[in-house]
């Protein structure tokens, strides 16, 4: 049988995966919009952009790396209701990503024109981009908090905020590039710069709504300030250890991704362009596996290991169904997206020949994602994945890519080369799933004796 006959199991997954699929198509909302109108300035500007957000990227994949922490442990401790280790986990989180916001914010201010030469040896890009990093590196600390936030939120089943504040983000930024990209309601016109300041507003608002909202409104969890001063050796101790094969998953990623940067940046500025316009498509895309990962962990930390079984049938056939009408979607939609930016002649044919990569490799993309994190990961096996992914990326994807850039092949090839391990992981993923021997409960008991003795008597 392939789909389950648990009708909770699709409640929760709606519930649970709608709201984070919107926030994420308004996530690719506000990047696309950043592309499209800084993509109206030229492929210097958008380049420039693109480039400039290679150390974005690499504080995202940390942060991801953070919240996939929280969501696995506190989704098993939600199934018992411990919201006071929940709390703990959260202000761990929190603490990991300001550290972590505060170092590249650092880097990223004191050498924008060095790190953009990183990726690209082309100065009108440089020329773009280093402006464009030194002040929307300001907005990285912010980010961190409400991200952290949202997904400390989702542990606990309360996905709707994530949507909200993705709405509320993309109002504040789409109106301020308007207004300081092109100059207008009397404001100078800032260019690239412009849509870094728009940014880093939009976060800050983004992060202050978070920070109220955690506090006053939804009190499931009761954050506050002090909390993120106390320590819990036990859960630090459980959060680094399952914690970290998480966040080394994603530097492993982010690396990737860097590396393809680099890779790709050795082209002209209309290969990179397109790689900036064949990627957004990426971003509206992810997020379904975050609702089947807090599923599985709720259901690991209560022992219905029987369950799993059914879940992860239904979660395969789901996925590979969604990744097959995502890739048509794409193929068809492919060339009314490119129309919407101003790129050069080159720039079209080259988002033509990568997007006709991502057409193929997003089916791969949505089936692995939901099994490896969403269930795999999810389920207690974190090291597998991080081994998975590290073996991938080193012996399979920068590798070939560098091969095929040496030997001359056109970029789209060494596009293809770089998203290769999206369908090679499959296989795996195929084989993984159905041996079941992934299944770990992460969550210990962090009652105190008198806790205990309070419940016993009830007072």
């Amino acid at each position: 049988m392939f789909f389950t006959r648990d009708r909770d199991f699709y409640k929760t997954l709606i519930r649970l995966a709608i709201p984070i699929a919107l926030q994420n198509a308004v996530t690719f909302a506000v990047n696309f919009a950043d592309n499209l109108m800084v993509g109206s300035l030229g492929d210097s500007a958008i380049s420039g952009v693109y480039v400039g957000n290679q150390l974005q990227t690499l504080l995202q994949m940390f942060v991801a790396g953070i919240e996939g922490a929280i969501l696995i442990l506190a989704a098993q401790y939600w199934v018992k209701r411990d919201t006071g280790s929940i709390r703990k986990i959260a202000s761990i989180g929190v603490r990991f990503a300001v550290l972590i916001g505060v170092l590249i914010t650092l880097v990223a201010f004191s050498f924008p024109v060095q790190i953009m030469g990183i990726f690209t040896d082309d100065p009108s890009v440089i020329e773009m981009g280093a402006p464009y990093v030194r002040v929307v590196c300001l907005s990285y600390l912010f980010f961190c908090i409400s991200q952290v936030m949202i997904a400390s939120m989702r542990a606990v089943e309360t996905a709707k905020i994530g949507l909200y504040v993705s709405f509320v983000a993309l109002a504040v930024n789409v109106s301020l590039n308007y207004v300081l990209i092109f100059g207008k309601l009397g404001f100078p016109a800032l260019g690239v710069t412009g849509a870094a300041i728009a940014t880093l507003i939009s976060r800050i608002v983004e992060s202050a709504v978070m920070v109220v909202y955690v506090r006053f409104v939804d009190r499931k969890l009761n954050l506050r300030f002090r909390d993120l001063l106390r320590s819990d050796r036990r859960l630090t101790r459980d959060f680094i250890r399952y914690g970290m094969p998480i966040v080394g998953g994603q530097i492993v990623w982010s690396v990737n991704m860097m590396g393809q940067t680099m890779i790709l940046g050795r082209f002209d500025a209309g290969v990179i362009a397109a790689t900036s316009i064949a990627g957004m498509l990426h971003i509206a895309m992810n997020g379904f596996s975050s609702a089947v990962g807090i599923i599985t962990g709720k259901t690991v930390g209560a022992g219905r290991i029987d369950k799993i079984r059914e879940y992860s049938r239904t979660t395969q056939v789901i996925f590979l169904g969604i990744g097959l009408l995502s890739g048509i979607a794409v193929f068809l939609l492919r060339d009314p997206f490119i129309s919407l930016y101003n790129a050069s002649p080159a720039a079209i044919e080259y988002s033509r020949q990568f997007i006709n990569v991502i057409s193929i490799t997003i089916i791969g993309t949505c089936y692995q994602a939901a099994c490896l994190f969403g269930l795999v990961k999810s389920g207690g096996d974190i090291a597998f994945v991080f081994k998975n992914d590290t073996i991938f990326v080193f012996l399979v994807v920068l590798p070939s890519a560098i091969i095929a850039s040496y030997l001359g092949a056109p970029p789209w090839v060494v596009f293809a080369c770089l998203k290769c391990d999206q369908i090679l992981k499959c296989f795996v993923a195929i084989v993984k799933i159905n041996r079941y021997n992934w299944m770990k409960n992460l969550t210990r008991d962090n009652t105190s004796q008198e806790e205990k003795e309070r419940a016993v008597h009830g007072t």
